[in-house]
């Protein structure tokens, strides 16, 4: 009977993501049903917003090949590239966009979190134990503070590059001929060095992650 009653909250709660997202009735139900502590759920968010970044890392990267292969076609090759490059900046687009959706569940949480921690602490009689509670806040809201920013950060820089990505392919749909190609290659190290930036920006972030991950799967002392 118990698998049955399992596989029935599992549904429920599946029913109940698919309309709210990861929302204030999300989290609570996860942690009503499953037992999963905000605490938790903030670590699931996280990697799960890291995993995106890495992903969303590849594919900026593979973009970028592609683009730089590009600039060297010849030929009856160069219809045969453009629709990789396009579909690249395209999958491009989707991983960043997967990117923003994990960012915002993190928020979520993180706010839940720490709405819950703050005003949870007038709960405690002992002043010892209070200040641990607060000093242990306030370390763990810093960190994610940087966290966020990070993740912002990398954010930020994935939009421009798309833009000059989307730029090329819209620019090629109608110009594909020598003449064309030649014209990215005036482009091609501008390009390169945004996507460089940008990745440098998602590995910084992916970084603050696992060291948050890391402080957060510490036993308090």
């Amino acid at each position: 009977m118990k698998p049955l009653v399992f596989v029935f909250r599992s549904v429920a709660l599946a029913l109940v993501v698919g309309v709210v997202g990861c929302s204030a009735t999300e989290i609570a139900l996860r942690e009503k049903v499953f037992g999963s502590a905000k605490r938790d759920q903030l670590v699931d968010r996280v990697e799960d917003a890291r995993e995106a970044q890495q992903a969303a890392k590849e594919q900026f990267a593979s973009a970028l090949e592609e683009f730089l292969s590009m600039t060297g076609g010849q030929g009856t090759k160069l219809e045969a590239k453009y629709k990789a490059l396009k579909t690249q900046s395209e999958s491009a687009a989707a991983r960043a966009s997967a990117v923003s959706a994990r960012i915002r569940k993190v928020e979520s949480v993180g706010q839940a979190l720490f709405s819950e921690w703050e005003s949870e602490l007038s709960q405690y009689k002992t002043p010892a134990l209070r200040q641990s509670s607060e000093s242990m806040l306030r370390s763990t809201r810093q960190q994610y503070d940087r966290l966020i920013g990070a993740m912002r950060a990398a954010e930020s820089r994935m939009q421009p590059v798309l833009d000059v990505f989307n730029e090329q392919v819209l620019f090629l749909k109608h110009n594909l001929n020598a003449q064309a190609i030649a014209s990215l290659q005036g482009t091609a190290a501008q390009v390169e060095s945004d996507v460089a930036n940008l990745i440098r920006e998602l590995e910084a972030s992916i970084a603050e992650a696992n060291e948050f991950i890391d402080q957060m799967g510490k036993p308090a002392a």
